[in-house]
């Protein structure tokens, strides 16, 4: 079975994630095709449109391939884990700048390396399905793939509280958040992709799209504003405990349990990325991040208790009581050797970006 499948009918461009046993986990290979096919497509003036979606009915994509970067933490020596982000980064600066309408259909779980693939696109569709989330920080690991710009970017402190929690939105949520522009239920979906076979995107969208769904997350922004502007941990976490509003308790339960090292340098980079100008910069901020968290005994034990042992109880070095010093915190952040650097983009405008 091939991965990643492509199609040209009519003016569309269809690009197809098609790993459905593991929702469209992203590989290498995969990253590498689908770059490869926008390239060919940039140039192809029969293809005025490119779709994004997922196979099976779980989901648009799962994230990245976590077991190969776990296999490359504990028994390599980094470098496949560097050259594949070193690609999916620029993939995703590629599907940002690319010239033509970029259409991802987030539609059921869309996580980590899947929202580096939609979230940055120019239309980007959730329905009553859609599960998106950043959830690094469960693992021992950090958000990446422009998760940072896009969390730092949130009204208010909306997208603090989703890093550090790893906590999921719903199709209001991605709305409400910058993460997806339009709502179009389920069941139309399939009017929608046969639309975007003969008129252009904006036209295709805007006949099926219905009013975006409350965001549940928008009515606790008070406390979540409150709490998540501290720029320490501890401190989120005394204001949380503190809190007598629904909800904050929880909340301060579930940062409590994540990897105290994640928690700190994810809070670092979401600051940090509120001041930079433009996605690449954010994704150079990250490829040095997640270059040195491979090297950390918390990724690799968070996989470990999440997804190879599944027991659900990582051990985190250092703990929560022991903290994380400033220090170390700025160290993640160091200039490397060999930096993430971009290829020449088309960056012309999109039209009719919604």
């Amino acid at each position: 079975m091939t991965d990643v499948l492509f199609s040209h009918r009519g003016r569309l461009g269809e690009i197809l994630l098609n790993r459905p046993q593991a929702i469209n986990a992203l590989t290498h290979p995969m990253v590498t095709a689908i770059q490869a096919q926008l390239d060919v497509w940039a140039d192809d003036d029969s293809v005025q449109t490119v779709l994004l979606v997922g196979a099976g009915e779980r989901g648009l994509c799962a994230g990245g391939d976590i077991v190969a970067l776990f296999r490359d933490a504990t028994g390599g020596d980094g470098e496949e884990s560097a050259s594949f982000w070193l690609d999916e980064y620029r993939l995703n600066s590629a599907i940002h700048a690319y010239r033509k309408p970029f259409v991802a259909i987030m539609d059921g779980v869309v996580l980590g390396g899947g929202i580096g693939l939609s979230a940055h696109a120019s239309h980007r569709v959730v329905t009553e399905r859609s599960k998106l989330g950043m959830p690094e920080t469960g693992i021992g690991f950090v958000p990446d793939v422009g998760g940072t710009r896009l969390l730092s970017h949130a009204p208010g402190e909306l997208g603090t509280f989703l890093g550090l929690t790893a906590g999921m939105m719903r199709a209001g949520d991605a709305i409400a958040t910058g993460f997806a522009d339009r709502f179009v239920p389920s069941v139309l979906l399939p009017q929608l992709l046969a639309s975007l076979e003969t008129v252009p995107a904006d036209e295709a969208i805007r006949a099926v799209a219905a009013p975006a769904p409350t965001s549940a997350l928008e009515s606790h922004r008070p406390w979540i504003d409150a709490a998540f502007s501290a720029d320490r941990i501890d401190t989120i976490l005394d204001r949380l405990r503190e809190s007598p509003a629904p909800g904050a308790a929880e909340a301060a339960e579930t940062v409590a349990a994540k990897s105290p090292t994640a928690l700190a340098v994810t809070l670092a980079s979401l600051r940090r990325a509120r001041d930079l100008g433009s996605l690449e910069e954010t994704l150079i901020q990250e490829y040095r991040v997640s270059l040195r968290f491979l090297t950390t005994p918390d990724f690799a034990e968070g996989v470990r208790a999440q997804v190879i042992d599944k027991d659900r109880v990582p051990q985190w070095r250092p703990n929560l009581e022991d903290g994380v010093d400033e220090d170390t915190v700025a160290s993640y952040f160091a200039p490397l050797e060999n930096e993430l650097t971009f290829p020449t983009i088309a960056t012309s405008a999109r039209n009719g970006t919604p």
